[in-house]
């Protein structure tokens, strides 16, 4: 079984989140949010484990439970 990995795991994070931001200036808020569902499935594909995929989707919707 893969293992989705959750510790840092960019050499140069700064820059990756500097990239992102700059893909993202000057956006509506409906064009970033196209930009980041193709994102989103790019990488899901590149991925292409889906247990690994499942445990991301878990993670990432932890948080809605506890805000609610």
């Amino acid at each position: 079984m893969a293992n989705l990995i959750t510790e840092p795991n960019l050499p140069v994070p700064d820059d990756f989140y500097q990239a992102l931001t700059d893909l993202h200036r000057n956006l509506t808020t409906e064009q970033s949010r196209d930009v980041n569902a193709r994102l989103i499935l790019l990488l899901c594909n590149h991925i292409g484990d889906q247990e690994v995929l499942t445990q991301a989707m878990t993670i990432a919707g932890e948080h809605l439970s506890q805000d609610q």
